[in-house]
């Protein structure tokens, strides 16, 4: 445990970081299983319009550094990728 004023005050913010890092990650994963699974059920329309929230949920997580930006790029084309098959089918 922390033994001075600062490092108490390190372990706290840490402690807040670690618990809205996790909450956006979270937030992420749960966005992008709704694109897969409108994708899975063959609806484009409704995978388009999951496709758009989860585009801006990941630009905006990588933006403030919770997941690197070429991780979010890396999820939004293949999620782009999938959206795409079903439409071209």
């Amino acid at each position: 445990m922390a033994n001075h004023k600062s490092a108490l005050k390190r372990a706290r913010q840490s402690e807040v970081r670690k618990m809205r890092n996790k909450a956006r990650k979270t937030r992420v994963k749960n966005v992008v299983k709704q694109v897969l699974a409108a994708v899975s059920e063959k609806s484009a329309e409704q995978a388009t319009k999951k496709l758009s929230e989860a585009v801006s949920l990941l630009q905006k997580t990588a933006a403030k550094k919770t997941i690197h930006k070429k991780k979010a790029a890396r999820k939004v084309s293949r999620l782009y990728k999938h959206v795409n098959r079903l439409s071209a089918a």
